[in-house]
Order: C-alpha cells, then sequence, then structure tokens
C-alpha cells in the first residue's frame, strides 16, 4: 500500500470506510494522528527548540528501522546481502 498524504480542504470526507478526499481509511488517518500527537507532546516534554531537526531524525530512523525489519540492509535503500 502506499501513503498518501491528506489533501486537506473541502476534499476530506468523514463518511464510510475511507476519505473521499485522499482514499486513505478512516482507521488509517486516526491512527496517524496519534502518532502526530504523541510526537508533539514528545517535543514539548523535552522543549525542543530543534524541531525540524528532531521530526526529520525521527522520520528517517523509522523509515531506515523499517527497510531494515523488511530485509532491505542498511536502511537508506540499498539491498546488502551476505557474500556480495
Amino acid at each position: 500500500m502506499k501513503f498518501i498524504p491528506c489533501q486537506g480542504g473541502d476534499n476530506c470526507t468523514e463518511g464510510g470506510t475511507h476519505c473521499q478526499g485522499c482514499g486513505r481509511s478512516h482507521e488509517e488517518i486516526a491512527e496517524t494522528k496519534k502518532l502526530i500527537d504523541a510526537l508533539v507532546q514528545f517535543t514539548q516534554k523535552m522543549d525542543f527548540e530543534n524541531v525540524e531537526e528532531f521530526t526529520s531524525f525521527v522520520a528517517t530512523r523509522a523509515a531506515g528501522k523499517y527497510r531494515m525489519q523488511q530485509g532491505g540492509g542498511m536502511g537508506f535503500g540499498l539491498n546488502i546481502q551476505p557474500g556480495s
């Protein structure tokens, strides 16, 4: 499944199982909002002055960890196989 960011505005819908604007399920949208809220709360708790650097770090690390768990090598889009 490919992530499609919300477009916002008048295209967003709350009825049914999926938003008519972005096509994402309302469950996915709600879970994403929870993750963002948790990151914001943590950022506020730590009183980070460099919010952009922190969120960029989290995004990079999360993507890298996901790739590693999927067998994708170093986490930078490289697929390094043993013995190559």
